[in-house]
Formats: structure tokens, C-alpha cells, sequence
């Protein structure tokens, strides 16, 4: 059987060893043997951490992700969690949307004062409409907690 070390599996997953290490202690990976000191991984483990990868990106938690590992380290997908994720995506995206489409209006509009801009008033009066919590900033939030969650802090 042809096992990798912790080493290669965090050089071919961009993830440091001691965030490997922590995913071992939440159950989200398991090594199968070691070599001296060495966590040894079977390859499938490099499959497991891009769904990991993935499963962050969407926003979900690591406590959430491992949730949905089984015991034999299965997935067990929750449809119903995944459509809500979906749709909370979806709400971000048109968030980001009017943002991104209000600041290009702002950075070439002719206008010589923004205020004056019917489109430029228009656009603030959606993005004044949209729920508090910014997805840009809720977003860079989530990923700080992430990062120290992986490395331990």
C-alpha cells in the first residue's frame, strides 16, 4: 500500500501540517500509519481535503464539514443544508453585484458630482435596501476565523 506523508499531502493540498493535524483531531481526515513521527495518509485523504477546501469556500464550518463525514469517513451530504448554503451564496452574489456595478459607476461616471448621478442614486438606494452585515466583510469574517481555526488558534 503506498501511503503519503504528512509532508506531501500538505505540499500537494496547500494546507500546512498542523492544519492536518487539526482536521485529524476534528475528524475530518484520519492517518493510517506512521513512519517514525510521521502521519502516514492513504491518497484518497487529497480528495478529502478539496472537499474540505470546497465545503469552506461555500461557508460552511469546520464543526459542519465534519458532520458530514461518517465514521468510515463516507460523506453524508444534508441536501437540505446544502440548498440553503446555495441560497445564501445566491443572496451574496447579488449583494456583491450592486456593489461591484455601484463602485465602476462611481470610478467612470461623468457626473461632477455623484450626487447629482440619477444612476449613482439609484444604485445607493438598492445597496441602502439590501440587509445589514455586508457580504464582503461578513465574508473576509469568516475566512480570518477560518484560517486561525486551521492553524490551531
Amino acid at each position: 500500500m503506498v501511503y503519503l506523508d504528512i509532508g506531501e499531502v500538505a505540499s500537494r493540498s496547500g494546507n500546512t501540517p498542523s492544519a492536518l493535524r487539526h482536521y485529524e483531531k476534528l475528524g475530518l481526515i484520519s492517518s493510517v500509519a506512521r513512519h517514525g513521527l510521521r502521519r502516514q495518509f492513504l491518497p484518497e485523504v487529497l480528495l478529502q481535503l478539496r472537499l474540505i477546501s470546497m465545503g469552506q469556500l461555500a461557508g460552511f464550518s469546520l464543526e459542519e464539514l465534519a458532520g458530514m463525514f461518517g465514521q468510515d469517513r463516507a460523506l453524508d451530504l444534508p441536501r437540505e443544508k446544502l440548498h440553503q448554503k446555495a441560497d445564501e451564496l445566491d443572496r451574496q452574489i447579488e449583494q456583491l453585484t450592486v456593489l461591484r456595478n455601484t463602485l465602476r459607476h462611481v470610478a467612470d461616471c461623468p457626473a461632477s458630482s455623484h450626487m447629482e448621478c440619477p444612476t449613482f442614486l439609484r444604485l445607493l438606494n438598492v445597496a441602502g435596501k439590501m440587509p445589514k452585515g455586508n457580504a464582503v466583510k461578513r465574508h473576509h469574517i469568516t475566512r480570518a476565523a477560518q484560517r486561525r481555526s486551521d492553524t490551531g488558534r
